[in-house]
Order: structure tokens, then C-alpha cells, then sequence
């Protein structure tokens, strides 16, 4: 129990700083910050392994400066030569021992920001996953995040590093000889103008690069989603040019973030060389006239070597910072679309559980602000154990009531009463623990036969497995396929037929041993015998439970307790399928139209 409410107390943390992560108007280096956090201290050693780095190259000339004195006054240059050699292999090991911690440190945030998005895009309420783009998503997770390593080691280690270490060098070179320091910050000076004016495009041309990926995932993902379609429709050429629409402007915008960036770090190289130029002219005018001698200027002609790699760094830290900045933005756009509650899983009901009874009080539902209303007062009452079927026209609001039911969405008036409580008063895993939902598609996820089965109920036993398999009547489909339950079946399923996918998305819903039981057009892609065969397996199951049944084929529903017929977001009536064949003039049409107007 303690490690239980331990656990939820660590997932309330964690949805809580993602959500204040995600929080509108949050500079980006926040965000990267609270990303960094965790790994604060590692972080930290790499950064100071970075400036011993530093702090070794800058003794370098300083040492070689004492080497070239020692060559004029003729004294021995033993000691000179041997720091040197340990400053340059100090230099090497460390610098590559501080490389390796930086990398690992920023992995480790790209990893905790992809778990962290996973996580709240497995958690988004239907309404907001409806007003996106599943592949943009896509890319918001691999991309988006894989940006987030550069940014880290290059702009808040490298600017805090780079920045050190420039301090650091222009102090000795101020020590050196302070007229060249005048001359080298006079030149670094009027570049770092013309770098201020760049970065803002670097920003701007990054996120639309990036945002062009997201429409090219989105592309790709909406054609892979129905290439048969596609293929049969001989729009190959028409959704390929789509996207390769996307891509070009990726392209586009990418080779323009690009060329800002070379313009940026070409600048601080040329302002370095001429740096460099300037002050060997000055410096030598300077050792002419005996101001300083030749071991002082080489020693800061080194030290102007030194300052292009810690400014260089500099610029690659703020080019770097525009780019993850832009890919920031777009993380935290995904994390501020709504979520559910990050509730811990519940647990399924005992075998045995009591029926679930079903209210509808007045409700009305739109699916947004603008849209028109789908149910319009609905009302309705369902006892427990026995079998309710829905019908109507399409767009009557059928698929609705359940969605309502399972809280994919909520009423924007009126009330869904479960065993004679607001469903907006469970908490969200219990609600839907105590209930199977089996889709109109009934989607089957790629991986194994025995992974889709038992997805909603991972501790199902091979007892309750086999018993579920022959209601479901899928024991010939295990026997023929070539490793039974551990067969791959595909993408979505392809390896299977629609009424093979039906069965096994309503074996799926079985196996939870539900308490109310929501059967979305079940059996529309099964043969008629099997049709039959499920039919009857309902009206037993249902015996023992609360099955919903939506169907636009009565045959499949003429048996039910009750008949709800639905039209344009109301309900028209309720009764037997005698009953309403004599009392309601829509439902006779619906019936007369598939041979079934007599009563049964």
C-alpha cells in the first residue's frame, strides 16, 4: 500500500511539473532548465571538466611565453617543455572526459522530455487528439526532442562555459598587454552587432522547418493510414506531391536557418582573423618601439587563438538556443493540449460483479463551440443485466452515448448516470474498468494475437483466455494460424479480415469481464452465420450483464430487452421490436426496408 501511494504521489508530481512546464509565456530556458534539473549535478561536472579544459589551454601561452624568454637569456627549457607537454595531454583527456558527460547528461533529457510527452499524449482527452494531427504529434516526440540534446550541451553548458572561459582569456590578455586587448575587443565588438541582427531569422526560419516536418508526418501518416484507399483510388501521385510539398518547405526553411547560422559563425571567425591581423600589426608597431617584447606579443597573438574557439562556442550556443527554443515552443504546445487526470489503473471487476444500470437525464452534447448540438435533451433508462439496442438514422447521436458513457467526452448539459452516478464523479480508470467498449472499426494494434487480446486485461488467465476464444468463436482462426496466439498480425491488424478484427476486439472487451458491456456495430463485417452465432452469444451474455448494443442491421437486434430509436440527437421511442414495428413510423420504415416489419 505504502509503495502504491507512494507511486501516485510521484505521478501527481510528475503531471504537475509538466503541466507547469507547459504553462503559457515561459521563457524557453525555463523549461529547458526544469528539463536539466534531474541532472543538475552531472551537468555540472561536465561543465567544470570543460573549463579545466579551458583553464588548461589558457596556461599554454603564458607557459610558452616563459619557454621563449628562457630561449633568449639561454637557460635551460627542460621545465617549460615538460608542463606543456602535461598541459596539452591534460587538455586532450579531460576534454574528452567532459565531451562524454555532456553527451550522456543530454541524452538523459531528451530520454526525460520523451517520456514525459509520451505520457501526456497516452493521457489527452479524444477532444483534443480530434483537433490534432496524430503524425505532427509524431514528430513533436522524435524530432522536436532530439533538438533538445544540442540545446543542452551547446547553449546552457556551452554559454556558461564559453562565457567563463572568454572572461578568463580577455582578463590575461588584459594582463599581457592591455593596448591589444583594446584593438581585439574593438573588432569581437562590431561582429557580435552583426550576429545580434542574424539570430532572430535563425529563430524564426527553425520553427517553421520544424513545423514543416510536423505537416509532413502528418501527410505521411494520413496516406499510410488508408494506402489501400489511395491505391485503389490511383492517388499516388497526387498525396505524394502533398508530401513532398512538406518536405520542400522543410527543406526551404531549414537551408535558410542554415545559411543564417553559417553567416553567424563565419562572422565570429572573420572577426577573429581580422583580430589577429590587427593585432600582429599594432603589436609589431608596439615591439618596434620597445614597448613590449616579442615573447609578449606571441604569447597574446596565442591568446587571440584562443579567444575564436571560447566566441565561436559563444555563437554556436545562441544559434543552438533559437533552434531548441523553436522546438520548446512546440513541446510545450503539446503538453498544453488537455489531458485526463493521471489517475493509477483500476482494478477489473471480480467474476460475478453486479450488472451496471444506465441513465440518461436530459443531455445535450456538442462536440465543440461551434458545432451543432448531436443530442438534444436525450433521456433514457437502462436497468441492469439485459440488452439495450440503439437505432436510428446515421448521425442520430448512437456512437455518441457511448463515447459519453466512457468519458471520451462530456455532456455539455444534463447528466450520464452509472449505477446512479454522475460518471463525471468516478475517476476515470474505475469508470472504465467496470465497462467493455468494442469500437465500430475494431482497431487491432500491431504485435501479437495474445497481446491484443489481453490488452485490457494483462492477468488474464489461460483458463479465462480459452473460454473467451470459444465464445467469441475465434478457436478455428488460433488453430490456423501458423503460431497461434503468438502470430503477429500486422499493422492495424491487416493479417486478419474485418469480421476476424470484430471478434477479436469483442473477445478483448469479454476478457474484462465487464459490467456494462458497449457492442459499436459489432457484428457488421461478420458472415451470416456468424452473425448468428453472435447474436446468440449476447443474448446470453447479457443474462449476466448490461449490454448496449448500436446497430444500423436489426436482424441483429429484433431479440433486444429494449429498442432506443434515436433521430437527430433525440429519442423518438422505446419498446420491443413488436412494439415499435405498431407504434413508431420510423422504425417500421427501418424494419419494412430490411424485410423485418413483422413482429417477433
Amino acid at each position: 500500500m505504502a509503495t502504491e501511494v507512494s507511486e501516485r504521489e510521484s505521478g501527481k508530481r510528475e503531471a504537475a511539473e509538466r503541466a507547469g512546464a507547459a504553462e503559457p509565456g515561459i521563457p524557453a530556458w525555463r523549461v529547458l532548465l526544469e528539463y536539466v534539473r534531474p541532472y543538475r549535478m552531472t551537468l555540472l561536472l561536465g561543465a567544470l571538466l570543460s573549463l579545466v579544459t579551458g583553464a588548461t589551454g589558457l596556461a599554454l601561452p603564458l607557459v610558452a611565453r616563459e619557454l621563449i624568454n628562457n630561449l633568449s637569456a639561454d637557460e635551460a627549457i627542460g621545465g617549460a617543455l615538460l608542463l606543456m607537454t602535461l598541459l596539452v595531454v591534460a587538455n586532450a583527456g579531460i576534454g574528452a572526459l567532459g565531451a562524454y558527460v555532456l553527451q550522456r547528461t543530454a541524452e538523459s533529457v531528451v530520454l526525460t522530455a520523451r517520456k514525459g510527452l509520451v505520457s501526456h499524449l497516452l493521457r489527452l482527452r479524444i477532444s483534443a487528439v480530434d483537433r490534432s494531427e496524430p503524425g505532427d504529434l509524431m514528430a513533436r516526440v522524435s524530432s522536436d526532442t532530439t533538438l533538445l540534446k544540442a540545446v543542452t550541451t551547446d547553449s546552457l553548458v556551452g554559454l556558461a562555459t564559453s562565457a567563463l572561459t572568454l572572461v578568463a582569456t580577455l582578463v590575461l590578455m588584459a594582463v599581457v598587454d592591455l593596448p591589444l586587448l583594446g584593438v581585439t575587443v574593438a573588432v569581437v565588438g562590431l561582429a557580435a552587432a552583426v550576429i545580434g541582427l542574424i539570430v532572430p531569422r535563425i529563430r524564426r526560419a527553425s520553427r517553421a522547418a520544424q513545423e514543416s516536418v510536423g505537416l509532413m508526418g502528418a501527410s505521411l501518416e494520413r496516406i499510410l493510414g488508408a494506402l489501400r484507399t489511395v491505391k485503389a483510388s490511383g492517388a499516388e501521385h497526387r498525396e505524394e506531391r502533398a508530401v513532398h510539398a512538406s518536405a520542400h518547405e522543410s527543406w526551404r526553411q531549414s537551408v535558410k536557418a542554415a545559411k543564417w547560422s553559417a553567416l553567424a559563425g563565419n562572422t565570429a571567425g572573420l572577426s577573429m582573423q581580422v583580430a589577429f591581423i590587427t593585432v600582429l600589426a599594432s603589436g609589431g608597431a608596439r615591439v618596434a618601439t620597445g614597448a613590449i617584447d616579442v615573447a609578449t606579443l606571441v604569447a597574446f597573438l596565442l591568446y587571440v587563438f584562443y579567444l575564436m574557439a571560447p566566441i565561436q562556442q559563444l555563437v554556436q550556443a545562441i544559434t543552438q538556443y533559437q533552434v531548441g527554443s523553436a522546438a520548446v515552443g512546440r513541446i510545450q504546445e503539446a503538453l498544453r493540449l488537455e489531458a485526463e487526470p493521471d489517475h493509477p489503473a483500476a482494478a477489473l471487476p471480480e467474476p460475478g460483479a453486479e450488472p451496471a444500470g444506465l441513465v440518461f437525464e436530459g443531455v445535450r452534447f456538442r462536440y465543440g463551440p461551434e458545432q451543432p448540438e448531436v443530442h438534444r435533451g436525450v433521456s433514457f433508462a437502462v436497468p441492469p443485466r439485459g440488452m439495450t439496442a440503439f437505432v436510428g438514422p446515421s448521425g442520430a447521436g448512437k456512437t455518441t452515448v457511448f463515447s459519453l458513457i466512457e468519458r471520451f467526452y462530456d455532456a455539455t448539459d444534463g447528466r450520464v448516470l452509472l449505477d446512479g452516478r454522475d460518471v463525471r464523479e468516478w475517476e476515470t480508470p474505475q469508470l472504465r474498468a467496470a465497462i467493455g467498449y468494442v469500437e465500430q472499426d475494431a482497431p487491432v494494434l500491431s504485435g501479437t494475437l495474445r497481446e491484443n487480446l489481453v490488452m485490457g486485461a494483462p492477468e488474464a488467465g489461460e483458463e479465462r483466455l480459452a473460454e473467451v476464444l470459444r465464445t467469441a468463436r475465434l478457436e478455428g482462426l488460433v488453430a490456423r494460424l501458423p503460431d497461434g496466439l503468438e502470430t503477429v498480425v500486422g499493422h492495424r491488424g491487416t493479417k486478419l479480415s474485418g469480421g476476424e478484427r470484430q471478434r477479436v476486439a469483442i473477445a478483448r472487451a469479454l476478457l474484462r469481464r465487464p459490467r456494462l458491456l458497449l457492442l459499436d456495430e459489432a457484428t457488421s463485417q461478420l458472415d451470416a452465420v456468424n452473425e448468428a452465432a453472435l447474436r446468440d452469444t449476447v443474448a446470453d451474455i447479457s443474462r449476466r450483464t448490461t449490454v448496449l448494443v448500436v446497430a444500423h442491421r436489426l436482424s441483429t437486434v429484433t431479440m433486444a430487452d429494449r429498442i432506443v430509436v434515436m433521430d437527430a440527437g433525440e429519442v423518438r421511442a422505446v419498446g420491443s421490436h413488436g412494439e415499435l414495428v405498431a407504434a413508431d413510423p420510423l422504425y417500421a420504415e427501418l424494419a419494412a426496408t430490411q424485410f423485418l416489419a413483422t413482429a417477433s
